[in-house]
């Protein structure tokens, strides 16, 4: 591409390459990434690291990546879900000769892809890099993954809150992903390891892995808000949301990939994958909500607001605002609880939009009202719902 010289002629550019360009349509999302590649298999993906992602947005500099590909004779298919391409260093010369207009601006908000670029060339002019790794990804329709660059790219995006939990399809993911040993964040091939056991401990030089996972850690690629603690690296998998103010303790916390909290929250137990907790609320020591998989019938567990799980308590339904689940109580979508007529009023009135009759009812029936607790007589074992009197608050300096 000619250098551009004002942003006049940047936009022309655009709907020429637009205009122009058969089949042209925007991405839902885009970024450039850099992989890593198999030990063993030198053209395998073993992980995509996105240092910018573009999420229904910026659609002037998808379009100069694809003009830039163009002229290093990369054809793009629109017609696919998705796109991953190889870029050089004569697609990056292309790319700043595009945004000159906005050089001088690069590294404000409104054009982090130029300081991704202007980054990567200057990188690649004073160290190189192997072929293959770095390349430029594109989706255009949120269908089923087909390869790691895109799986990591909506991964990118549900942990930095582009899209919310359960927004973006990720079926084929763990097709897509390979099983590979993590060694201080960087992924080795079991193959290689296997192959080359035998000289590398000879060698001393077998890496220390940290665990075996087809997903990385939330922290290997997140930089998390100011007052968001996770105090085990291990407990928080890429792809989960951390709202600010979200603490995540160790010992029997987790939060899996495309879960997570909207608000801060206090996590000491697990959150299962399709799992969200909103703000206020307390996830007590070795509570567990259950994901689509174990046990809910494949309804998704929300958690309202300032709502208490107590400790190795289970939750296999959604709850509104302001309730309690008392420790060591497990109540799944067909557990039979009793309200007593006295408690009847005092729910509806939290929740006037739902009609309550009877005194037994299956825990579904009751999913998503607010101010419920669950308790179970510990004479009787009979397991109760009354309308809920305590306030739940966290500690607003630790959060």
């Amino acid at each position: 591409m000619e250098i551009i010289q004002t942003a006049d002629a940047f936009k022309a550019l655009i709907e020429d390459i637009k205009s122009t360009t058969d089949g042209y349509r925007d991405p839902l999302a885009f970024g450039i990434c850099r992989v890593d590649l198999g030990q063993l298999n030198v053209d395998k993906t073993l992980q995509a690291t996105y240092p910018l992602i573009n999420w229904n947005e910026n659609f002037g500099s998808a379009a100069i990546f694809v003009k830039a590909l163009q002229e290093q004779g990369v054809h793009v298919d629109f017609t696919q879900s998705e796109s991953v391409h190889n870029i050089n260093l004569d697609f990056l010369k292309s790319c700043l000769a595009a945004f000159t207009p906005y050089s001088d601006e690069a590294y404000g908000d409104a054009h982090k892809n130029i300081q991704v670029v202007s980054a990567l060339y200057t990188q690649l002019i004073n160290n190189g890099s192997l072929e293959g790794e770095f390349k430029v990804t594109f989706i255009y329709d949120d269908a089923p993954l087909e390869s790691v660059e895109a799986t990591y790219l909506k991964l990118y995006a549900l942990s930095q809150a582009k899209v919310q939990i359960r927004g973006v399809n990720l079926n084929g993911a763990f097709g897509a992903l390979p099983n590979v040993a993590w060694s201080n964040g960087s992924p080795i091939e079991l193959e290689y390891l296997r192959e080359f056991e035998i000289e590398l401990k000879i060698a001393n030089e077998y890496p220390h892995i940290d665990f075996v996972d087809k997903f990385p850690r939330l922290l290997q690629h997140i930089i998390p808000a100011d007052n968001t603690r996770v105090l085990d690296t291990s407990k928080v998998r890429f792809g989960a949301q951390l709202a600010a103010g979200t603490t995540v303790m160790p010992g029997a916390s987790y939060i899996n990939f495309n879960a997570g909290t909207t608000g801060p929250v206090m996590v000491e137990g697990r959150i299962s994958s399709s799992a969200i907790v909103g703000a206020g609320s307390d996830v007590g020591g070795g509570a567990s909500i259950l994901g689509v998989l174990s046990g809910t019938d494949g309804n998704p567990v929300s958690i309202g607001k300032n709502t208490l799980l107590g400790a190795n308590s289970t939750c296999g339904i959604p709850m509104g605002d302001g309730c309690i689940l008392d420790a060591g109580l497990a109540i799944l979508e067909g557990t039979k609880v009793k309200i007593y007529p006295k408690d009847i009023a005092k729910i509806q009135e939290a929740n006037q939009n739902r009609a309550l009759e009877g005194e037994i009812f299956k825990a579904k029936d009751l999913a998503g009202l607010n101010g419920l607790h669950f308790r179970q007589n510990s004479q009787t074992g009979e397991i109760t719902v009354s309308r809920s009197t305590r306030e739940i608050v966290l500690n607003a300096d630790l959060h």
